[in-house]
């Protein structure tokens, strides 16, 4: 589940009425000079960008390493990039010191550059598949836990594996940025709503309205802060703290239904749509609530009553399978679903050219063109006007493709230069389809493309000669590619509707990613060396995801004859109800859709349990009733707010990871216990 942006399209909204419906580009004649693209590119625009980049990248990391459920951060990134830099030229301005006014452009490339940054702590896999390679996942699964299959976290093996693979995806897509976006108008919902965003901010309505959403997201992030710095001094052994807070009785804790307390989830479920958030609770009450105690009652019949509760041959292996059935299964549909819809959109688009109108792409204009709106004459006369060279992508693909192929089988011996080759022949294809499918629906399928060369790359290469390995490596070279194809794509439709130019969208994209390839590693090496339990299962940063994605990896090499009793069984249930689910959601009514659960949100709590559903679920219930009171101010400023929860409780990670790395132990243990339990508690203090 990856990237739902919803709340940046009601962010589209509101914008478009602040206009009333009237040019955009009217109101902004006569007012901006657009400057030259390399003006667009300034000094505190990248020096704000990178303290962004740094402060998402940390709450990107938390939330990859706790759930993997990240939302878009686009509207905090959008407030707070326009509030850092409107406030250092209102300071310069007062000194008489202030040269270039800041444009919407400029704000586009600082959105461009943190989004580019933020996206690697997702697709540099640090809580799936690269994290996946470790000796700890390995040891949790249980399986494939041979030298051969395991490759240990290392700074500087990360940030090298980095450099060479992320930037493919954008050499890729470029020389198709007219083709997308002025010849088939890919609407790129995300990219547009983004956009608006930074249209209204910079007319004089906008800006007071982002003043007031500043306001409210500073308070909550100092609240939110606080109230995880509180929490630490509760937190001095194992299950203690408000995070432990048998909410609903102990048996319910057990079984992970309890409230936790974390602002985090408590935002992001005011971010995510009310769909998501009652999926999770769903998939968490048919898991632990009724699927999990079923099988446990079937210990010493399905498998070993004496198998380890990490072995995969007991009911761990049935959570994981079951969950991982679960999200090929709606992976498989939505990805046969976008490139069914792409396929027939290009069929469509191609075909014009048998009823006479010819796609532009030499730069000369058609009568289409020539009957554009004014908004649309301005953007397209901006948008042609900086060309990249194809023969520039072309070049850079094929030069950071060789230097990858040379590279990469150095970083993974199991991956032999014929399995990086294969990929890097047909990754933009894939990159295309990607990019091209997220502009018509907004779903970026990156980890499917990823968990398909899981499975191709490590049967190739087998269990025996690394195949694990080499299948996780595989997922990240094309996880990389095809997340950056997109990301780009979506920033040029940004540009596009701003007026921004493509050359300083690529060059933004260009930083930002290699801002990435050096902040994500750096964070991740901190909570990697500040917290000695990352990985564990009973941990605060269990990286959930990590250990799916290899037991995907050794499903791969060992084939389905690995899995215990009635595990297959149950997995072609989970599998083909995905799919059946999801048909059924799309052919019912768009009114009776919106009450059908979508199984990708329901197969993470399989696995992880349901007290951060139960968080996310008080703040869909926060809105809901917000939404109610008063629905303008509701939609105005809950975005800010939820954004505010998030940013506050992620950045507490900074000072408590410094704490641990110093050894510094928080005073007090808040821990529960039975009543039985107590008794014998005391029996032993007092004796």
């Amino acid at each position: 589940m990856e990237r739902r942006r919803e709340e940046l399209e009601k962010g589209g909204e509101e914008d478009e009425e602040l206009v009333n419906g009237a040019s955009i580009e009217k109101i902004f004649e006569g007012k901006e000079v657009v400057p030259p693209w390399q003006k667009q590119l300034t000094f505190r625009a990248f020096v704000v960008s990178f303290v962004l980049c740094v402060l998402f990248t940390f709450i990107v990391m938390k939330l990859n390493l706790t759930t993997g459920v990240i939302p878009s951060l686009n509207v905090a990134a959008g407030l707070i990039g326009f509030f850092s830099v409107k406030t250092w030229t209102a300071l310069l301005d007062k000194s008489g010191l202030l040269r270039q006014p800041f444009t919407r452009q400029e704000n586009t490339v600082i959105q461009t550059c943190v989004v580019a940054a933020s996206g690697i702590a997702f697709s540099g896999g640090f809580g799936s598949y690269l994290f996946a390679m470790s000796e700890v996942t390995a040891d949790r699964a249980g399986a494939a836990n041979d030298a051969e299959n395991i490759k240990n976290p290392a700074f500087g093996w990360i940030v090298g594996f980095l450099f060479v693979v992320s930037f493919l995806g954008l050499f890729s897509v470029v020389p198709l940025r007219k083709i997308m976006i002025i010849d088939f108008k890919l609407s790129y919902p995300s990219g547009t709503a983004t956009a608006f965003l930074i249209n209204s901010f910079h007319t004089p309505q906008g800006a007071k309205l982002a003043k007031k959403q500043v306001s409210s997201l500073g308070k909550f992030f100092s609240f939110s802060f606080l109230w995880a710095f509180f929490q630490w001094f509760f937190t001095a052994g194992d299950d203690c703290g408000f995070s432990s807070f048998p909410t609903f009785g102990l048996k319910a804790y057990e079984n992970k239904f309890y409230f936790d307390f974390s602002a985090t989830y408590v935002g992001v479920g005011m971010i995510c749509p009310y769909l998501v958030n009652i999926s999770l609770l769903v998939g968490a009450v048919l898991s632990w609530g009724i699927i999990w105690p079923l099988i446990d009652a079937k210990k010493g019949h399905w498998y070993d009553a004496n198998t380890s509760r990490s072995s995969l041959h007991g009911l761990q292996g049935y959570k994981v399978f079951l969950a991982i059935s679960l999200m090929l299964g709606d992976g498989l549909y939505n990805f046969l679903k976008v490139m069914g819809k792409t396929l027939h959109s290009l069929y469509g688009k191609l075909g014009n050219k048998h009823s006479g109108v010819m796609l532009p792409t030499d730069g000369h204009a058609t009568l289409e063109e020539s009957c554009l709106s004014y908004d649309d004459q301005q953007r397209t006369a901006a948008f042609l006007k900086d060309q990249t060279p194809a023969w520039v992508a072309v070049a850079g693909y094929v030069t950071i493709a060789l230097i990858s192929t040379i590279t990469l089988p150095h970083i993974f011996n199991p991956l032999k230069w014929y399995h990086v080759i294969c990929m890097y022949i047909i990754a933009p294809i894939l990159g295309f389809c990607n990019a091209y499918g997220c502009g018509l629906t907004d779903w970026s399928l990156a980890s499917n493309y990823g968990k398909l060369a899981i499975f191709i790359i490590g049967a190739w290469a087998g269990v025996s000669h690394g195949g694990v390995l080499a299948g996780l490596a595989a997922c990240g070279v094309m996880m990389n590619i095809v997340s950056t194809a997109s990301d780009l794509m979506q920033d040029f439709k940004t540009g596009y509707l701003t007026l921004a130019s493509p050359r300083s969208m690529f060059v933004s994209q260009v930083i930002g990613t290699a801002f990435g390839c050096i902040i994500s590693p750096s964070v991740f090496w901190l909570f990697y060396k500040a917290f000695n339990d990352l990985g564990q299962k009973s941990s605060e940063y269990p990286a959930p995801y990590a250990a799916v994605y290899r037991n995907m990896a050794v499903l791969a090499v060992d084939g389905l004859s690995s899995l215990p009793k009635h595990c297959l069984t149950l997995c072609y249930i989970c599998f083909f109800g995905a799919m059946i689910i999801n048909g059924i959601r799309d052919v019912v009514e768009k009114r009776w859709a919106k009450f059908i659960p979508l199984p990708m949100a329901m197969a993470i709590p399989f696995y992880i349990g349901g007290y951060f559903a139960i968080d996310m679920c008080l703040g869909s219930l926060i809105l809901f009733i917000w939404q109610k009171m008063n629905r303008a101010h509701a939609e105005a400023f809950a975005p800010a707010i939820a954004s505010g929860l998030i940013c506050g409780d992620g950045i507490w990670t900074l000072p408590s990871s410094i704490l641990a790395l110093a050894h510094a132990k928080p005073p007090i243990c808040m821990k529960f216990l039975s009543r039985a339990a107590t008794a014998k508690v005391d029996s032993f203090l007092n004796h």
